[in-house]
């Protein structure tokens, strides 16, 4: 089988890349996804996305433990089927700031040059739409249909706190508090599947493979050629671009031979060019929840009823429409700092354990998230076996200064949950937080029940630099008719959420790839 584009990894970025590449009749693409369709209920319910964890979607990875974090193996949720973490994902339409991209120092990656792919992408439905927002892009940007009464106290505590009202979430600084746009149409999750893939796999020229675990990258000296799965390999005419995500990405170059020629050795793995740097450069946005009960019952810890769910098949209305995190706070541990450096993300509800255990009751909870880590972590292969986990070592807490802020986080969470506009909503907290005591005892909270925000990153960084996996155009180094498409190669985590970029650098790389 020959195609002139075979793409590995049917995630946001791959859609993307699937969609506007296939856009030419005269191009044949094919699309190769690990998992499967995307059809269960489930998926199309934005608030029941927790249902969906440490299941037949889901990788269901597991760091390597983490010193700093009480010697704890934390669970890492990566999706595999199509639309990828958009499927699965709390929907929050976050691009970040401003700074992220110009810090980048890539050329053709600053703020100015990526804003024009974040608007081909948007359909606003809302404020804003043509201004802030693109109106004619494929994947539906709306506001929330039915916020909770709890959301809007959150919003009000952040106004009497003294914090800025964003008029708009997404413009070039996200510093103060919003209400957070949601990937929903008409209250229903929209995904990178539904926006780019699902109307594009009509074209004759676009091939979906689902089922497809890519085993190695095919090549002819440096020149990849195909990709093999199973039995079975695919041929690449022209190009292929690897969009497996930061933990899929970096694991199939270095099956495949490319990498640190001391891992690949030790792996057995003939080298077909060195790259150090592959699987380096890990970051992920580590977060804390704040959690105080609620003395009415109005939180999403009833959610789960028949007549909610009626409510949402009929109307697509009610609490099934809510994507648990309803309102953002971007802040800002020292005032001398040029952009954010915390989010606080709350949600009407308890999420406790990713929302794997079943409530003890209603309760309000603010997520503090470490925006911009010291720490950085790395991934590395334990085996040939493409099924074989790789290890997974984001480094957590290893950077100077992280821990500080989480700390500043949680005191500045407590504050807003401790608010005159709060107060109706708000107690004691639950279990297993315990209150902002001393500085002792939230060190020792934090340790011991911080878990991922789910965004990695960084596993194949894009520079100028030699030693950069991919340059600014995201070809490898070394290497022709390769290029790696999603978040793996941004060189710094956002300030934001990694579904928005990810979609950002699908639509960038197509283009990039149709001006050959």
């Amino acid at each position: 089988m020959a195609y002139d584009y075979v793409i590995v990894g049917a995630g946001s970025a791959g859609c993307v890349l699937a969609a506007r590449l296939s856009e030419d009749p005269a191009i044949k693409v094919a699309l190769l996804e690990a998992g499967g369709p995307d059809k269960k209920t489930e998926i199309q319910v934005p608030a029941a996305f927790p249902k969906l964890f440490k299941t037949e979607y889901d990788w269901n990875f597991s760091t390597a433990r983490q010193a700093e974090l009480e010697n704890r193996e934390l669970y890492w949720t990566r999706v595999r089927m199509l639309g990828g973490s958009s499927s699965l994902n709390a929907m929050m339409w976050v691009r970040g700031h401003q700074a992220d991209y110009d810090g980048w120092e890539v050329p053709g990656w600053s703020y100015e040059d990526v804003l024009p792919y974040f608007k081909k992408a948007e359909h606003r439905e809302g404020s804003n739409a043509g201004k802030v927002y693109g109106i004619d892009g494929p994947l539906w940007i709306s506001e929330q249909r039915d916020p909770n009464p709890t959301t809007l106290a959150f919003l009000a505590a952040c106004a009497a706190a003294g914090l800025t009202r964003l008029a708009e979430l997404n413009g070039p600084s996200n510093e103060g508090y919003a209400q957070t746009p949601v990937t929903q149409k008409k209250g229903r999750r929209w995904s990178a599947a539904d926006a780019y893939l699902h109307p594009a796999a009509k074209r004759p020229n676009l091939t979906v493979i689902t089922g497809a675990h890519a085993k190695r990258i095919v090549f002819e000296g440096t020149r990849a050629t195909g990709v093999e799965y199973g039995d079975t390999t695919v041929t690449a005419t022209r190009e292929v671009i690897v969009a497996a995500g930061a933990i899929g990405s970096p694991h199939l170059l270095i099956l495949s031979g490319i990498g640190d020629l001391a891992q690949l050795s030790v792996l057995g793995i003939e080298p077909v060019l060195e790259l150090p740097e592959v699987g380096q450069h890990l970051q992920d946005h580590l977060s804390v929840g704040v959690l105080r009960q609620c003395p009415r019952e109005v939180t999403l810890a009833n959610a789960d009823s028949l007549w909610n769910l009626g409510r949402w098949l009929l109307f697509k209305k009610g609490p099934f429409t809510s994507n648990v995190g309803e309102a953002v706070a971007f802040i800002k541990s020292d005032p001398a700092l040029h952009a954010p450096d915390l989010e606080l993300i709350f949600a009407p509800g308890p999420f406790i354990n990713h929302g794997l255990e079943p409530p003890a009751g209603h309760a309000v909870t603010v997520g503090v998230v470490l925006l911009q880590p010291d720490s950085v972590g790395r991934l590395t292969l334990t085996s040939t076996d493409p099924a074989t986990t790789p290890q997974i070592d984001p480094g957590y807490l290893t950077g100077d200064g992280d821990l500080q802020r989480l700390i500043y986080g949680v005191r500045k969470a407590e504050e807003l949950l401790g608010s005159d506009a709060l107060a109706p909503y708000t107690a004691e907290p639950m279990a297993p937080y315990t209150g902002a005591d001393d500085e002792e005892t939230l060190a020792r909270y934090i340790r011991e029940h911080s878990e991922t925000l789910y965004h990695p990153v960084g596993t194949c960084r894009m520079g100028t630099d030699e030693t950069s996996v991919v340059d600014p155009e995201l070809k490898v180094r070394g290497i022709e008719g390769l290029r790696v498409a999603d978040a793996s190669v941004m060189p710094q985590i956002n300030r934001g959420h990694t579904h928005a970029p990810s979609i950002m650098i699908g639509e960038k790389a197509a283009d990039l790839i149709r001006t050959i």
